[in-house]
């Protein structure tokens, strides 16, 4: 071999070597840039996901406390209007707003005009007869004595304390005057106003006043509308899969099903709300606002998601089951239902309360069958009418008052909690019964 020839191969040799690093060093420089735009991706969305939680925590956790006045309230027979009665149905209608009223006139005498007592009396939550009510009611051997009150604030005076309103005197848009300011300052530095763990919130329906506006009343319809879908849409998607899955032929006709079921599951929630209304209320006569129709519609919107995780999770379980079974003897039925189904039930049933999940957060179908109302009681069972948590937030952000704004964050932080606790038991039931083939 000549000189000439071994410097033409060092040198092709060389270059081939400065390509292949070259181009080593171009993927390289892809890789760490992809690395570089998922890490981006990634902390954007964590940062929106903690100003969002963020903001409603901050908005949402004085919700959870209430702000109470103290008050020496004298019982007169005379004042609650009853005379010498004492039966239950004397002290269900007394008159305890104005007694009350006259303990705040007697608490502040300063007060003399009518709009200054107004003013006064004003401070007091017109709710909150409801702790002298119950008081009476458990003993009425208090009527005729004076007893010492912790009653519930009005709204103006639990935002002044929260500090989300001014409390300087002289500022024009005040919700509460001068006056009233004046007195509240009285109040505190006797040791007359505390802020309490806000039980109302959890014991209470809805209400028009804000201090006295509760979610029971709706996370017991939540209650009752996702026991209703889990009752229908569970049976019908288990069943629905397996057929599917284990005993149908497969030919155009099921293909069809398939592709319905999966487009099913890509329909906007608020078509099913449309139909809920044309079927349930309309065409059925179902009472309206009723967590019984919120639960069938809900279930509608569940079924195609159980049917599709029941099909995934039944695929899931290897072929020799089945095989293995049929080989001992047992039907198509019994290699399904004593086999194949209690191996994928985990899976199931991890679809099943993913879909719950997803419809716990739903609202505009609930909405296109009026259960938007604005509701007081508690209902007693699945025919009353009812609002849910989704639809609660949506009434309360719709409230023009500033306390009906921590009280959103607050239902929200409720349904976050739900979804949460749902969510956590599907991934708990998927490690604890989960198989790897």
């Amino acid at each position: 071999m000549t000189e000439s020839t071994q410097l033409i191969r060092s040198s092709d040799t060389r270059t081939a070597a400065q390509i292949a690093a070259s181009h080593l060093k171009r993927r390289h420089a892809a890789e760490r840039r992809f690395k570089a735009i998922g890490l981006s991706a990634v902390v954007v969305a964590m940062t929106f996901l903690g100003l969002l939680l963020f903001t409603i925590l901050g908005n949402g956790l004085s919700a959870f406390t209430q702000t109470y006045v103290k008050l020496d309230v004298t019982l007169s027979p005379e004042l609650l209007g009853i005379g010498e009665q004492r039966t239950a149905e004397a002290l269900a209608t007394a008159d305890y707003g104005g007694v009350i009223k006259d303990a705040m006139y007697k608490r502040f005498p300063a007060a003399q005009s009518r709009a200054e007592k107004r003013e006064v009396a004003g401070l007091i939550s017109s709710g909150a007869d409801m702790a002298l009510r119950k008081a009476l009611a458990a003993n009425p051997e208090l009527i005729g004595t004076t007893q010492t009150f912790w009653l519930v604030a009005d709204d103006t005076v639990d935002m002044a304390i929260k500090g989300y309103t001014s409390r300087q005197t002289g500022q024009e848009g005040n919700r509460l005057s001068d006056k009233q300011l004046g007195w509240l300052a009285e109040l505190e530095a006797d040791g007359g106003v505390t802020r309490r763990f806000n039980s109302i919130l959890f014991s209470s329906g809805d209400s028009r006043e804000p201090e006295l506006a509760g979610l029971w009343g709706s996370v017991v319809g939540s209650v009752f509308s996702l026991l209703i879908t889990l009752a229908v849409s569970f049976p019908l998607g288990v069943a629905t899969a397996i057929y599917l899955e284990e005993f149908a032929p497969k030919n155009k006709w099921t293909d069809l099903i398939e592709v319905n079921i999966n487009n099913l599951a890509a329909v906007p929630s608020v078509v099913f709300g449309l139909l809920g209304l044309a079927v349930f209320l309309n065409f059925l006569g179902m009472p309206r606002s009723a967590p019984l129709v919120g639960g069938l519609v809900l279930a509608l919107i569940c079924l195609p998601t159980i049917i599709i995780a029941g099909r995934a999770a039944l695929k899931a379980v290897p072929p020799s089951i089945r095989e293995a079974a049929a080989g001992l003897g047992a039907s198509k039925l019994q290699v399904v239902t004593d086999h194949v189904l209690p191996l994928a039930m985990p899976g199931i049933l991890t679809g099943t309360i993913l879909g719950m999940a997803h419809a716990l957060g739903e609202t505009a179908p609930l909405l296109m069958i009026g259960m938007v109302a604005f509701i007081v009681d508690i209902p007693a069972s699945p025919l009353d009418p009812s609002a849910v948590l989704p639809v609660q937030v949506y009434l309360w952000a719709d409230s023009p008052e500033r306390a009906f704004v921590e009280r959103t964050s607050a239902a929200i932080i409720v349904l976050l909690i739900f979804l949460a606790a749902m969510n956590l038991g599907a991934i708990l039931l998927r490690k604890k019964f989960e198989r790897r083939w």
